[in-house]
């Protein structure tokens, strides 16, 4: 959403328009097939916090964030209990910083993204509330989920990100021993390395990290605002991540052993367009090697199989910006922010966290 939407909390400019969202004929480099819609089921509801990323544990445990995109966020992080209750994690305390106070090192300032892995839980915190400039650096709090306390915490190195970065998303690659990042502020990769810390940019303004265009379509209006590099989803079977711009319809993937290893140069010279895709948040893969994504424009949820065709999983009034995605026990867990709806109070406005059911095989 998850993230990257800039001055999104203030303002979201409609313009009217004539022109479709993009070209069929453009995008669909793969045959796109109608499936069975599914039942959306709604996990837990948020009035007046907008959700974007979700995350549930090899235990079950559910995770959600919720970015500071503006004032009132009353949590970074909350994790939703078995009864339903929404309670911050690690606990409150991590959870009370305001803006326009001093940032300090165990607090959240700006939560992005979550991402369980393991028995960890990955926290990603851009530093960047109210799409300002980044306050100190982009990092990335690791809690063990044994005991819920701080295991690690990485910090950006200088050189890495820039002062207008948003760092939006992330894998955790344990065969290579890298942590991947998106940067949708400015386009690119972050190349983390979890022993020695050490943070390396990479893609950097590469066309395969740019946005390609300003605007995505709604109901012929135009959502005016330009996002590079957001979703992100790694294939550990065939050693692939896959990397999107928001606005944009291009599905890229770059080997991860030349992105762990190789000079920026060979990584640029790895770069594969996979797919034209319709245009994306967050994206997940299963253990088939099934990717999931949505089509942001046009309320479905997709998912295109390892033989490239791409199928709708669900569509319609249940699907409101499907931001971010997380599979336990053969569900497709999926967050509902609204971005293009929000304009400014949103106090009124429910998000929600949502399953769908997937097919066993």
């Amino acid at each position: 959403m998850k993230k990257i939407l800039h001055l999104l909390a203030l303002l979201t400019v409609f313009i009217s328009c004539k022109e479709p969202a993009h070209d069929k004929s453009d995008i669909e480099t793969t045959k796109q097939i109608q499936s069975s819609t599914k039942e959306v089921q709604q996990v837990a509801e948020f009035r007046g916090q907008q959700v974007t990323g979700v995350t549930v544990s090899t235990t079950g445990r559910i995770f959600v964030n919720f970015p500071r995109w503006r004032k009132g966020v009353a949590n970074s992080v909350v994790e939703i209990t078995k009864d339903n209750q929404k309670v911050a994690y690690p606990n409150e305390e991590w959870n009370s910083w305001e803006i326009g106070s001093a940032v300090e090192d165990q607090k959240f300032v700006g939560v992005q993204s979550v991402v369980a892995f393991e028995n960890m839980l990955y926290v990603l915190d851009t530093r960047s509330p109210l799409f300002g400039a980044v306050l100190d650096a982009p990092r990335l709090f690791v809690f063990n989920l044994s005991d819920n306390k701080l295991e690690k915490t990485y910090i950006l190195q200088k050189g890495s990100y820039y002062p207008n970065s948003y760092i939006n998303d992330l894998r955790v690659d344990k065969k290579n021993n890298k942590i991947y990042c998106t940067d949708s502020g400015r386009a690119g990769l972050i190349v983390l390395d979890i022993t020695s810390g050490k943070s390396t940019r990479v893609l950097d303004n590469h066309f395969s990290t740019k946005a390609e265009q300003s605007y995505l379509t709604f109901d012929n209006k135009k959502w005016v605002n330009t996002i590079n590099s957001d979703g992100i989803a790694l294939d550990t079977k065939n050693d692939l991540l896959y990397y999107h711009a928001l606005t944009g319809y291009s599905l890229y993937s770059v080997p991860t052993k030349v992105l762990a290893n190789g000079a920026i140069k060979e990584v640029e010279k790895a770069v594969k367009l996979v797919a034209k895709t319709a245009a994306p948040d967050g994206m997940i893969l299963d253990h088939n090697g099934t990717l999931y994504f949505a089509d942001l424009e046009n309320s479905k949820i997709m998912y295109r199989k390892k033989d490239g065709s791409i199928h709708t999983l669900v569509e319609g009034k249940k699907i409101r910006w499907a931001d971010t995605f997380s599979i336990y026990n053969n569900y497709l867990y999926f967050t509902n922010s609204r971005i293009n709806e929000v304009t400014a109070d949103i106090s009124n406005m429910n998000f929600t966290l949502n399953k769908i059911a997937l097919d066993t095989n």
